[in-house]
């Protein structure tokens, strides 16, 4: 029998339609991880992918089966009668592929490479610095390059791998993972404390960040919903928050402070708002809370982790990010 046979019609290899393409493995392995974060903010931060990404690749999944699969509002995410009966399907393609990864991750769970790692200056300092030792007893094949600076960096031209950074609006070629919340406050030693009200602030040496010799308008607001602005003239100023810290410690005056930067100094006994306990002034004192249930209104009280989107992005760096996302919300 002849083995060049022609094949018969009907039984030759099928050209794919545009809805089965579109519906690989691929795309129903993103489709089930969209449905399961439930926006695709969420989505593209557990995916190392951009929102605008997820948006065109759902949007080109869509346009190729004819069919919505997603309900979209402005506040939520939510299927659609047929993005439902494809959701059974799409879950089962999602647990295989997961199941494949973690195998291959049990052979070689040991992560390497050099990552550029760039933080302002306190949370790198106070925050960041002993992670990173904690992620390198686990993963001693990994390196670090640091910049701890609280000057602006350009991510890419200084091809940074993560960048740790106090802003409300990250680039948006790069992925953004929220990973510490923080509240700035008054601090000072012990003998000062307490303050009623932010008014009383103005009649004391106030240390503040970035700020010259003209008057800093303040905005307070306190967790009963009170607001209060107040005139600041500060008696010390720079850009090193570390070296205004050490002032108020040796009695000063009042430092203007994140959280996460003066909680290594606090007075013993002292978290967060509590005044309680401490040394009452001296060389190297501990701080307090001067004005409990206040806070400085600064605007952006959120610590994002930048990194590149895959394939560019490092899949060490988004490991590092999620164990200092996961590290930092166990200790908070």
């Amino acid at each position: 029998m002849s083995t060049n046979a022609t094949p018969l019609p009907g039984l030759g290899r099928r050209r794919q339609t545009p809805a089965e393409a579109a519906l690989d493995a691929n795309a129903l392995e993103l489709f089930a991880r969209i449905a399961q974060a439930g926006s695709f903010a969420q989505a593209g931060r557990d995916l190392g992918l951009t929102r605008a990404a997820i948006s065109r690749r759902i949007a080109a999944i869509e346009e190729a089966v004819g069919l919505v699969l997603f309900a979209r509002s402005t506040r939520s995410l939510g299927l659609t009668e047929a993005g439902r009966r494809l959701h059974a399907r799409a879950r089962a393609v999602r647990d295989a592929a997961e199941s494949a990864r973690l195998a291959l991750r049990h052979t070689r769970d040991q992560l390497d490479g050099t990552l550029r790692i760039s933080a302002t200056a306190g949370f790198g300092r106070h925050v960041l610095a002993p992670l990173l030792a904690q992620f390198q007893a686990l993963h001693p094949a990994v390196r670090y390059e640091l910049f701890f600076t609280d000057r602006r960096v350009d991510l890419l031209r200084e091809g940074l791998d993560i960048a740790f950074r106090v802003t409300s609006q990250p680039p948006e070629a790069w992925v953004a993972q929220p990973v510490l919340g923080f509240r700035v406050r008054a601090y000072g030693l012990k003998a000062q404390a307490p303050l009623a009200r932010p008014a009383e602030l103005a009649g004391l040496p106030m240390l503040l960040l970035g700020q010259g010799e003209e008057p800093y308008e303040s905005h307070w607001s306190h967790e009963s919903g009170a607001r209060e602005d107040v005139i600041l003239q500060a008696s010390g100023w720079g850009s090193d928050l570390d070296g205004l810290i050490a002032l108020a410690r040796h009695g000063a005056g009042v430092v203007l402070a994140p959280d996460f930067c003066v909680e290594p100094v606090l007075a013993p006994g002292v978290t967060g708002s509590d005044t309680g306990g401490g040394e009452s002034g001296g060389s190297g004192a501990g701080l307090v809370d001067l004005l409990p249930g206040w806070r400085l209104l600064v605007g952006i009280e959120t610590v994002q982790a930048l990194t590149l989107p895959l394939p560019a992005g490092s899949e060490t760096a988004r490991a590092l990010v999620r164990f200092v996302r996961d590290g930092l919300a166990a200790r908070r």
